[in-house]
């Protein structure tokens, strides 16, 4: 993700250009960075997501959404563009476009070599202070595997790891089931074997993940501070 030559932009600003432009930016902090394009692999999970969601959540009141859903983190101004999200309820939009959400509940992000340590480090804690979001997930393209963290009564984060294809990721918040066979429909596993199924749930390791930016955040693997954007390349 590359910043745009201009040293500062307002966020009215940024979205007057992003409305105009063919290609998606994130901003934040008055910097706006181009993101870059998604693999064949990322796409076709990304897809797989958004059919399987849909289909679970056909006559009931949530609604799924691709990348072009744009969400505002209001509390640390954030514009961003996650991977899939799901909505329930009524959608609280940033203005009268209704193109900038302010009220996701569920988060998921398909990682990449250039995005991983950004998705699961300041990302994470940006998305942590909206109060609507109750699940965020992170999806390897590499093997298959989802990571999930939902919110627990006491503010906290807890972490689920489902490994290979016969595993089903459970997301009881909205009530729909992720099998790992259906996310990685149509990936080519030729390189490597898929892991063995297993569900490792983390509890006391849950707890040391904080619910807001600026709280403790600590899961074995590297994170970035609120204070660090990732410049992508």
């Amino acid at each position: 993700m590359q910043p745009q030559p201009k040293s500062h932009f307002t966020p009215e600003e940024y979205l007057a250009l992003e409305r105009r432009a063919e290609t998606k930016s994130e901003y934040w902090n008055g910097q706006i960075y181009a993101l870059a394009g998604a693999s064949s692999a990322h796409n076709t999970i990304v897809a797989n997501l958004i059919i399987s969601l849909g289909v679970q959540l056909k006559g009931r009141p949530c609604t799924v959404y691709p990348s072009d859903m744009r969400v505002k983190v209001a509390q640390t101004g954030l514009y961003t563009y996650p991977d899939v999200l799901v909505l329930c309820g009524k959608a609280r939009f940033d203005d009268l476009h209704r193109d900038t959400l302010l009220n996701p509940t569920v988060l998921i992000e398909v990682l990449s070599p250039t995005t991983e340590t950004y998705d699961r480090g300041a990302k994470f804690a940006f998305y942590r202070s909206l109060e609507s979001l109750t699940d965020y997930l992170l999806v390897a393209q590499d093997s298959p595997k989802i990571e999930h963290y939902a919110l627990q009564p006491n503010d906290k984060w807890l972490l689920s790891d489902y490994k290979g294809l016969d595993a089903v990721a459970q997301v009881a918040s909205i009530d729909c089931a992720l099998p790992l066979a259906d996310v990685y429909d149509k990936i080519d596993w030729s390189e490597a074997e898929p892991e063995a199924v297993s569900l490792r749930v983390l509890r006391e390791r849950a707890v040391e993940y904080g619910s807001r930016p600026g709280d403790p955040v600590c899961s074995g693997r590297d994170h970035l501070s609120l204070s660090t954007w990732p410049k992508r390349p």
